[in-house]
């Protein structure tokens, strides 16, 4: 008997993830994977998964499933609002960060993430996806990766591996860090902007705007005034990257970022942080601390002990 998900509603940016397809940046091929690797992991220790497995990210709204074959261990991660329609018509609240069992005939329908941005599918032995250069990472505005490098679309099939391992469910307690305080170090080109606009920048708020997606995060906030030029010799850039282009308001670039730019960076966000800032929906208002690298080593420690 074939296992697999029906697609019913893809949901919105529903693509396969996971921790990342790196050593490319040379040619220009992004790490990609999952925005939010704390709750990525934990979608997969919910299943007894290894924690790097491939999963399935959506954001907002996430997709309607029905299970086409042998009942299996699953699990949806992060803060997340979703149903389990039985196949008889019974409706059952979903419970995240838990793992449950479904049938055939059952669906999983994601109704929405609640305030907050991304969440995440793990089923137990994993999705049947194609890896391409080590990693199941979509990045879609290549076409790299499974489902033919795209978001799901409403006649997928989802089919995964079917293991005879003994399912048991488990639970993990997770709380998503409330406050709005990105910690970030310097960047390079901090020495570019007026000392007026460094302390703005550390000292008051900007808010997260509706123009963000996977490769970026546009802020709303104080100008930043720079003295210097607004744009450098194009060079090599990373996650989390604050640039700042000419009409002076912040873009902090995110998982699917380009691998080179030419725009000034005030600062950078630290790993430890990371996972918070992309869970922040728009409208929300978030402000910088300014930490040296102690402290941002210091917090990855305290970061990684969490998976």
């Amino acid at each position: 008997m074939s296992n697999y998900f029906k697609v019913i509603r893809p949901g919105i940016n529903s693509t396969f993830q996971d921790l990342g397809r790196f050593g490319l940046q040379h040619l220009g091929i992004v790490a990609g994977g999952c925005m939010d690797q704390l709750s990525f992991c934990i979608s997969n220790k919910l299943v007894g998964n290894k924690i790097s497995e491939g999963a399935l990210e959506f954001a907002y709204q996430g997709p309607l499933l029905e299970l086409v074959g042998d009942s299996v261990l699953v699990a949806i991660s992060g803060k997340v609002n979703f149903n389990i329609i039985k196949k008889n018509g019974d409706t059952i609240q979903g419970v995240s960060n838990e793992s449950f069992i479904i049938s055939n005939g059952d669906q999983i329908d994601i109704l929405s993430t609640i305030n907050s941005v991304y969440g995440y599918f793990s089923i137990l032995g994993g999705f049947k996806l194609n890896d391409v250069k080590g990693s199941v990472s979509t990045l879609v505005r290549a076409k790299i990766g499974p489902n033919k490098g795209d978001k799901l679309k409403s006649t997928d099939k989802i089919f995964f591996n079917r293991l005879s391992k003994k399912e048991k469910t488990k639970k993990i307690q997770f709380e998503f860090e409330q406050d709005n305080i990105i910690r970030v170090m310097q960047g390079l080109q901090i020495h570019y902007f007026l000392k007026k606009s460094q302390e703005d920048f550390f000292s008051k708020e900007y808010k997260v705007t509706k123009l963000t997606d996977r490769m970026g995060m546009r802020l709303e906030g104080q100008k930043l005034e720079n003295t210097v030029n607004k744009n450098i010799k194009s060079e090599g850039i990373t996650k989390g990257s604050i640039q700042v282009p000419g009409d002076g308001q912040p873009i902090i670039l995110l998982s699917d970022h380009p691998t080179i730019g030419g725009y000034p960076k005030i600062a950078n966000v630290i790993t430890a942080d990371y996972d918070k800032l992309v869970q922040k929906i728009p409208g929300t208002n978030i402000k910088f601390k300014l930490v040296d690298l102690a402290v941002a080593e210091s917090a990855f420690q305290e970061y990684i002990k969490k998976f």
